[in-house]
């Protein structure tokens, strides 16, 4: 007997099949007789693996306006804020807490894997502390992978690669840097080469903020591409932000796309964000606040698009949807062709997956339960109208379920004839 079967789905958009599972794991897709716990009429909506978030912020979340506004909107004004936070606001359950509601509000939409950036600039390593309880409290159906990231820097701030071992000593999924931050070029380059020298020493995947700035001198995705080549890590170095590519110029861009492609690390793209924050000190016509991603992938680079903040100092907005991070990419990076709809769908679901290096993610018999259900034509449908997923499975069980959004009409439609 199965756990639990669903009838009458769109796996693959056209045909109509079952799906049944078993112990966590999807059994037999396809016409199923066969008794089961729960059965449950999918009503000929889309079957979709579930949307994984490739780079957000937990630590940050549900704290805009706290102690103050971020009145610039600026990258800098933001991080001064959030260190205003830490000193004065920051605890153990306060982390938890604000991590726990956003984890629950992202599942609830769909959002079955993240990847989650944690400042290691705190002493106490607080955050990090409170993130390692609230993954291992949420594994029965959320994969929280977590990236310890110095927001400070690691040369230009006191003790930033002491921090960092620690976090290693302590767990971290993954390490960062922030080349950008650093008070210069050179010491931005030595962040990176340590950086991956610790990540090598250490086994770990290598998840950089890299060129988050309007700058076109700000140039250390070749560093970051020619490093994961000399070092062999390859697919286990993500550069999340690159806006600053967007500045370059073409002979330049040529060069480094040869170069991207060679190394095979993966490209993140947080498009809410960067749109608000990025070309605010640029004369008009203002930059657009986001890397070249079609020009990524067309040259064969693995690009995910991330949803990144919420409510935070950083990013006063978000809701947590991934549909509304790859809407806005849409725009941005002017992709609204007849294939680009199904390729934005993939930088949420199958890159991002790589991107989290997921084993057994997609819809195939003998691989995990996990899925969402919605109410959508195709790629294009589901990004122009952004509906929430109606079902969410997370390891075999139904995890969440929203009701179909319908309006209900009074009456009023046709014109009264007394008028």
């Amino acid at each position: 007997m199965y756990d639990l079967v669903i009838k009458n789905v769109r796996i693959d958009q056209l045909k109509i099949k079952d799906i049944a599972m078993k112990d966590g794991c999807i059994c037999k897709i396809g016409s199923i007789s066969e008794p089961a716990n729960k059965v449950v009429d999918g009503e000929k909506r889309w079957l979709l693996p579930p949307y994984v978030e490739s780079h957000v912020h937990l630590d940050t979340a549900l704290i805009s306006g706290k102690p103050f506004v971020n009145q610039s909107g600026e990258l800098f004004e933001g991080i001064n804020i959030w260190n205003k936070y830490k000193e004065n606001f920051l605890t153990h359950e306060d982390v938890m807490e604000r991590a726990k509601t956003v984890i629950k509000m992202m599942a609830g939409q769909g959002v079955l894997f993240m990847r989650c950036m944690v400042d290691i600039s705190d002493p106490q390593l607080t955050a990090l502390k409170a993130l390692l309880e609230v993954k291992r409290s949420v594994a029965h159906f959320m994969t929280v992978q977590l990236v310890g990231f110095p927001q400070n820097g690691l040369l230009s701030s006191k003790d930033g690669f002491l921090q960092l071992e620690q976090a290693i000593d302590l767990g971290v999924d993954g390490i960062s840097a922030v080349p950008h931050l650093e008070a210069t070029r050179e010491k931005g380059v030595t962040s990176l080469e340590q950086c991956f020298q610790l990540a090598v020493k250490h086994k770990k995947f290598l998840h950089i903020f890299c060129d988050e700035i309007d700058d076109s001198q700000s140039r250390f995705l070749e560093v970051v591409a020619s490093l994961a080549i000399e070092t062999g890590l390859h697919e286990q170095v993500t550069a999340s932000h690159v806006n600053a590519m967007s500045y370059y110029d073409e002979a330049y861009v040529r060069k480094l796309l040869d170069l991207l492609k060679a190394s095979r690390i993966n490209i993140v793209t947080a498009p809410l964000i960067n749109s608000a924050m990025q070309g605010r000190v640029d004369a008009s016509p203002k930059g657009r606040g986001i890397t070249r991603v079609k020009e990524l992938h067309e040259a064969g680079i693995n690009v995910a698009v991330a949803h990144d903040d919420i409510l935070s100092p950083f990013y006063p907005l978000g809701t947590g949807s991934m549909l509304a991070a790859g809407h806005m990419l849409l725009h941005l990076a002017h992709m609204t062709g007849e294939k680009d709809f199904k390729t934005v769908l993939q930088m949420m679901t199958s890159n991002a997956a790589k991107v989290l290096g997921i084993k057994r993610y997609e819809i195939n018999e003998g691989n995990q339960a996990n899925f969402i259900l919605v109410s959508a034509a195709n790629a294009q449908d589901l990004l122009r109208r952004q509906p929430v997923a109606e079902l969410v499975v997370a390891n075999g069980q139904i995890l969440a379920e929203t009701p179909k959004q319908e309006t209900k009409w009074n009456g009023f439609l046709e014109m009264p004839r007394h008028l």
